[in-house]
């Protein structure tokens, strides 16, 4: 059994990352035999013709794809391309905006067969020897399908309640060199489960209230794998890393006990953590806690579940700040119940906390309450286009608020002042007077902003031998004026991304007959 698994592409403004959840169900897959490749769009540039020229290559029985619901078109008109080129193949999809919209999905979408509902690891197993046999789908527990213009739900799946059975995510699937040269943290779980009930939140009933928690001991295991890739810096994307302080305090001396050093980072509440918590996470590499805020106004927090206060947050904040971490906190704005007033509330908390910040729009997801009991809520839902749902815009209305509005709220006491800032950072570099961390964070988006471009762009594997010049130049710096005319940015950040990439070992070269290839590593 042949299983292809695609990984569509995502912007570069939503911070691309090697994709866990298709690695853990590529393993899946393995387990039971097939042989998996991923088919990474994110990383790589996505076309019909090379969708076609990477399919053919393998001629997989089953394609399958996950997505977010932001991605979710793109995913399903990919799989569409996919359906097409190859008929006899089994269209599988998973993830969780299939998971919570699977009817509109399949009645939409007759390309895709069969949608994996939830966790999907012990459901692929099962289906997969059966995958040709449509007659005994419908004793396979999770999925959902159209038989005959007629929906078929099977009954859920139990969550996997022993996480440590499933094999670890196949990441060397992956094209991982690529993933090194954008520069971004690779993500690990150490726990699947999240027993809070916030309103605008999937996660919840995507991996149940009861937080199963992995084995220090093999997440461990797990992370010297990656840093033996060569990744120096680990994401822990637990919906709740800090929900069990016991736990965090074993993966604490089990990184202590192998003497492995790396950075990481994990998201908390606020209501988790204390200062000697904090500080053995800071000992033991931990330099970056993400605190979901939402709001700066009490009773908006209540109403959304979030069961915080803010004088907790304020104490989790200080404690951060005095053991020298830094604090990342996100809000969201056109809540339920949003008015100018809670808006200007959490403006004025944001600037209290002083800490770096931002703010994302609420998209009510499929699967969340707040999508589910809008008129409840006292909310309008003003798009059905699923590529809006990327919080970087209002898509919902309040009964106080226009989309407008609330943009306008947002634009005028944030995002104007991180326009000025940028132009201020612009004029400090041009003038030569940036220096210190200001400047390396300022090389480093432009660095990442090019390499993104180079790889999704598939720019170094489309370019052809480069004859060498008379006088002879520098490779890096021929490459980089052939780059220069064909992605916009300056000269000098192409020139200095490059030899970087070079220097780290992940661009490379070679030279015959006056002629130079290059390629990633």
């Amino acid at each position: 059994m042949r299983v292809a698994l695609i990984a569509p592409p995502y912007p570069l403004s939503e911070t691309p990352t090697a994709p866990l959840g298709l690695c853990y169900v590529a393993a899946a897959f393995e387990a039971v035999n097939a042989e998996v490749i991923i088919l990474d769009y994110i990383v790589r540039k996505y076309s019909p013709e090379k969708l076609f020229q990477d399919l053919s290559a393998f001629d997989p029985d089953i394609i399958g794809a996950t997505s977010v619901t932001m991605n979710f078109d793109l995913a399903a008109s990919i799989l569409k391309t996919a359906k097409d080129l190859f008929p006899r193949a089994v269209i599988a999809m998973g993830g969780p905006h299939v998971t919570f919209d699977y009817e509109n999905v399949l009645k939409h979408h007759p390309e895709i067969d069969v949608i994996v509902v939830g966790e999907g690891e012990e459901t692929i197993m099962e289906l997969v020897p059966v995958i040709r046999d449509r007659k005994s789908w419908p004793s396979i527990k999770g999925i959902a399908f159209m038989e005959e213009n007629r929906l078929t739900v099977t009954p859920g799946r139990e969550f996997i309640r022993d996480i440590d059975s499933l094999p670890f995510p196949s990441r060397n699937l992956l094209p991982l060199s690529r993933y090194l040269a954008l520069g971004f943290p690779i993500s690990i779980i150490t726990s699947r489960g999240c027993p809070n009930q916030c309103i605008f939140c999937q996660g919840h009933r995507m991996v149940g209230h009861k937080v199963r928690n992995r084995d220090p001991g093999l997440v461990v295991d797990e992370i010297e794998m990656l840093l033996s890739h060569g990744f120096t810096r680990v994401n822990f994307s637990d919906d709740f890393f800090t929900s069990n302080v016991k736990r965090v305090r074993r993966l604490c001396e089990e990184i202590r006990n192998r003497g492995l050093s790396f950075t990481w980072a994990a998201f908390a509440r606020a209501d988790s953590v204390d200062r000697d918590l904090l500080t053995l996470m800071r000992d033991h590499g931990c330099d970056t806690v993400f605190f979901g805020i939402e709001s700066g106004n009490q009773d908006m927090l209540n109403r959304i579940k979030k069961h915080v206060t803010l004088d907790r947050i304020r104490k989790a904040v200080a404690d951060c700040k005095a053991v020298g971490m830094t604090v990342f906190a996100s809000f969201i704005a056109g809540l339920p119940g949003e008015s100018p007033d809670t808006l200007m509330d959490s403006h004025r908390f944001a600037r209290e906390l002083d800490v770096i910040y931002g703010y994302h729009f609420l998209a009510p997801f499929p699967g969340t309450e707040v999508k589910e009991k809008m008129e409840q809520y006292d909310l309008e839902l003003l798009t059905k286009d699923w590529s809006q749902f990327d919080a970087n815009r209002p898509i919902a209305r309040t009964s106080s608020l226009s989309t407008g509005e609330i943009e306008d709220f947002v634009d005028a006491h944030y995002f104007r002042d991180v326009r000025e800032k940028d132009a201020e950072t612009e004029k400090k570099y041009r003038e030569g007077r940036l220096n210190g961390t200001d400047l390396l964070v300022y090389l480093g988006n432009n660095k990442l902003d090019i390499v993104f471009k180079l790889l999704s762009g598939d720019i170094i594997e489309n370019l052809p031998p480069m004859r060498e010049t008379d006088p002879p130049m520098p490779p890096e710096l021929r490459l980089s004026e052939e780059i220069s005319t064909l992605i916009d940015n300056s000269p000098e950040f192409i020139l200095m991304s490059i030899r970087h990439l070079v220097e780290q070992g992940r661009l490379t070269h070679t030279t015959s007959e006056n002629h130079t290839k290059w390629r990633w590593a």
